[in-house]
């Protein structure tokens, strides 16, 4: 495999933003010729199944500005330096930065906290033009206990849903969401 591997020769941010980096690096192919490749470089984020002690999810509805539509989905956010989880990529996120990422993430979005919480799987989307890395949780006991503390560009509500229904929804194509998608087949995957 390794005489698939592209060398980096060097490394520049083109354009900043909230959120993400869009870097390019300049790289050396396998047959020796260079050329420049532009990925969108982001921090490692948590996307959170909330399940209520009846078994039923808690799912967000959110204004989602690149599709033009409102997206039904489940709490999901980048890790912050507090939770212990900085850095590009997933280099040195722990279990325990995880866990805090999703219960400030949970409540955040939501106002729910969680009796407990255990890690589904870790993905990366879109890894043919960005770094992201997406740790999915499952989060049980979720009770509305905490104050909900939206960030400023965050609309969004927040209702209950049987989870068969969710996942009725992922099946017909109701519910559209990636990181949602993801987490309910793993959950599936695993518990069911």
């Amino acid at each position: 495999m390794d005489d698939l591997s592209w060398e980096t020769l060097g490394t520049d941010i083109d354009y900043a933003c909230p959120g993400f980096d869009v870097r390019r690096d300049e790289v050396r192919f396998p047959d020796g010729e260079t050329d420049g490749f532009h990925y969108v470089d982001e921090p490692p984020a948590v996307v959170v199944l909330p399940l209520t002690p009846d078994g039923d999810v808690v799912v967000i509805d959110e204004w989602r500005q690149a599709v033009g539509r409102v997206n039904r989905g489940i709490p999901a956010g980048t890790m912050e330096p507090e939770d212990g989880g900085e850095g590009s990529a997933d280099s040195g996120v722990t279990d325990d930065a995880i866990e805090r990422a999703a219960a400030r993430e949970l409540a955040e979005e939501t106002g729910y906290e969680a009796d407990s919480f255990e890690r589904l799987t870790t993905v990366e989307p879109t890894n043919g033009m960005a770094n992201a890395v997406h740790h999915h949780v499952l989060a049980t006991g979720c009770e509305p206990t905490a104050d909900r503390d939206l960030d400023h560009n965050e609309s969004i509500s927040v209702e209950t849903v049987p989870y068969d229904d969710l996942l009725a929804a992922v099946v017909d194509d109701g519910l559209r969401d990636g990181r949602a998608v993801t987490a309910v087949l793993w959950y599936e995957l695993l518990h069911r």
